[in-house]
């Protein structure tokens, strides 16, 4: 009886098991053999043929400085997200955790901006910011501040913040919802016993809002980092990475390297797996300094 219970238990994990395995094993074994070869994704893969060793990842790691620049702007995106995306989605949560009027409607549109396709959002936004027919100039040139006109996305020094500022705007919907749902579950006596001793709104959101809030905060945190580092579609369609260098990200470097002028496929696995692994190392950190604070 026992033999058969533990048979029925694999049984009914195996579907999990198979389908984990086609979908993330699998390819991440491809991807680290493709690594380990130079082959440009066309011609006929031999691995015995094509094997070059770890020199992608000394190339990687000595050589390629646009590849690191691409990491660094995605953690300046990040930062941003972490403070001000975030900030922006917690007092939101909090405003309309409140008994106001309308506070429905005001939560439906908080949470359009992540639905909306990403590709529209940046097509519109680059209208939004061109240089000769945008709104953002024409609305400078017609209060006063014609000075600041520029085009914004194709100068190197405003393009990155224009992206990170729109990024904000397209996800901060997400940690609201997640933020308001947290708001929900902590129990309304203990603000109104605060209110009776006589305490005001900032001291109820710092000794009662915030501590209860640490696990929320720590899970929007990992997902505004993981989620972030990986922004694409919007930098395709805004930028597509210029000008120059100045707004590429690894994930569109990596979609360079696979199907630009080289055609790299193995160099690109080994970015890949390198990203990964920076991820992962992220989220290690967060989770490790999560248990912390909840020891704390």
């Amino acid at each position: 009886m026992r033999n058969k219970a533990i048979l029925e238990n694999y049984i009914f994990i195996l579907p999990a098991v198979i389908i984990f395995s086609l979908f993330y094993v699998y390819p991440f074994y491809k991807v680290f053999t493709l690594s380990l070869c130079q082959w440009d994704g066309i011609m006929s893969f031999s691995f015995t043929k094509n094997f070059i060793g770890l020199r992608n990842f000394k190339e990687l790691f000595l050589e390629d400085s646009v590849w690191w620049q691409s990491m660094r702007n995605a953690g300046y995106i990040t930062l941003i997200a972490l403070t001000f995306q975030n900030a922006l989605a917690l007092l939101l949560a909090w405003a309309c955790d409140r008994d106001i009027k309308g506070g429905n409607i005001y939560r439906v549109i908080f949470y359009l901006p992540p639905v909306l396709s990403e590709v529209v959002v940046g097509l519109v936004w680059r209208w939004i910011y061109d240089g000769n027919y945008g709104l953002l100039n024409y609305w400078l040139h017609n209060i006063g501040l014609a000075h600041l006109m520029r085009d914004w996305l194709s100068d190197p020094k405003t393009a990155l913040t224009c992206v990170a500022i729109i990024h904000c705007w397209k996800g901060f919907g997400w940690g609201f919802i997640i933020f308001l749902a947290g708001l929900q579950t902590i129990p309304k006596q203990l603000y109104e016993a605060a209110r009776v001793d006589g305490a005001s709104a900032w001291q109820m959101f710092k000794k009662i809002t915030m501590p209860l809030m640490i696990p929320v905060f720590i899970l929007v945190s990992i997902l505004t980092v993981l989620g972030t580092m990986q922004v694409f579609v919007l930098i395709l369609s805004m930028t597509g990475g210029g000008p120059g260098y100045h707004t590429e990200v690894p994930v569109t470097r990596i979609l360079t390297s696979m199907i630009g002028t080289s055609s790299r496929f193995g160099y690109a696995c080994s970015q890949g797996i390198v990203f990964g692994a920076i991820l992962l190392g992220v989220s290690f950190i967060q989770i490790r300094l999560s248990k912390y604070m909840k020891q704390a």
